[in-house]
């Protein structure tokens, strides 16, 4: 069910308070069915971070705002981001222009996808115990759209070199305001280019959160991520195409001691079913999400005959 013209002029008209605001919108989420998957699985949180972004106000306000009278221009500016949000089903990170990760806050918009990988607990835990956090000094982040997993790993090793790359030069925009903004232009490097094509030498860590999305899922999205690039969704008819690629070359990119961590999503069983004889070791997550692997370069060398094997020709 969509916010119809008449409702939003009623909305408009006789909302007043905070509370009003958040009961009002939570109510419009639910009748309108609208998807949670780009940073909350709550109504009520959805509806809260978009009034804060109106009224300028942080997570942590005084729960005594909540009976605040609202300016007209303020529950004016709510219920159109609302009749967005639930009319044209656009993430509430695109309606904001902002999104979470790694505790950081990231520019983002319909150039690059929404922040939400579980890569995120691995970058807190500085990648331990798979990594000695010290004395990693390259870091490659394949795929980097926005840039946060570039940028919150810098924040992790701040020793590391970190090269972030992407195919498109529209997201790459969207990392280099993100790098500046957080003011680490020295230690993170934005690349252009399709894959490890924009590699330069070798690192530590490979890390990519690349497109995953096989055709059927791809068929099947909630309509909040028709909004979110293509390009960094889909991968082929199996959801493998570019993880192919870059299991067969990674290993030319890595030092002697690197390792490749790669989030995959549902596509986790394909690969299992392509490469049953491959130890690839997946992560468990305190806060949810699956579908992300390591492999060292010795694993990796190990078994380049069978990623060849499989890579579709070009």
């Amino acid at each position: 069910m969509t916010i119809c013209a008449e409702e939003q002029q009623q909305a408009s008209q006789v909302l007043a308070t905070v509370r009003d605001c958040l009961r009002w919108g939570e109510s419009a989420l639910r009748r309108g069915e609208v998807f949670l998957g780009h940073g909350t699985d709550d109504y009520g949180d959805e509806v809260l971070g978009l009034l804060l972004h109106v009224l300028a106000l942080p997570w942590d306000s005084d729960p005594r705002l909540l009976d605040a009278r609202l300016l007209p221009a303020e529950i004016e500016r709510f219920v159109t981001l609302m009749v967005q949000r639930v009319n044209e089903r656009r993430p509430a990170a695109y309606l904001t222009g902002r999104a979470w990760f790694c505790g950081l806050e990231f520019k983002v918009d319909e150039r690059v996808l929404v922040p939400r990988s579980p890569l995120a607990e691995l970058i807190e835990q500085r990648f331990e115990p798979w990594l000695v956090p010290e004395q990693v000094s390259r870091v490659l982040d394949l795929c980097t759209g926005s840039g946060c997993i570039a940028i919150a790993t810098a924040f992790a090793l701040p020793q590391a070199e970190i090269d972030a790359t992407d195919i498109c030069e529209e997201a790459l925009a969207v990392c280099r305001d993100n790098i500046e903004r957080h003011g680490v232009e020295q230690q993170v490097r934005a690349r252009q280019g399709d894959g490890l094509a924009a590699a330069k030498g070798q690192y530590d860590l490979i890390i990519s959160n690349p497109p995953y999305v096989d055709a059927a899922d791809m068929a099947s999205l909630p309509d909040e991520y028709r909004h979110e690039p293509v390009l960094a969704l889909a991968s082929g008819a199996d959801g493998l195409d570019f993880t192919r690629r870059l299991l067969r070359d990674a290993p030319d990119h890595l030092s002697e001691q690197g390792i490749l961590i790669v989030e995959v999503g549902n596509s986790w069983e394909t690969m299992l079913n392509i490469w049953p004889e491959v130890p690839f070791f997946w992560f468990e997550f305190e806060r949810g999400g699956h579908g992300v692997f390591m492999l060292t370069r010795e694993q990796l060398l190990a078994h380049r005959h069978s990623f060849s094997a499989q890579t579709p020709v070009q």
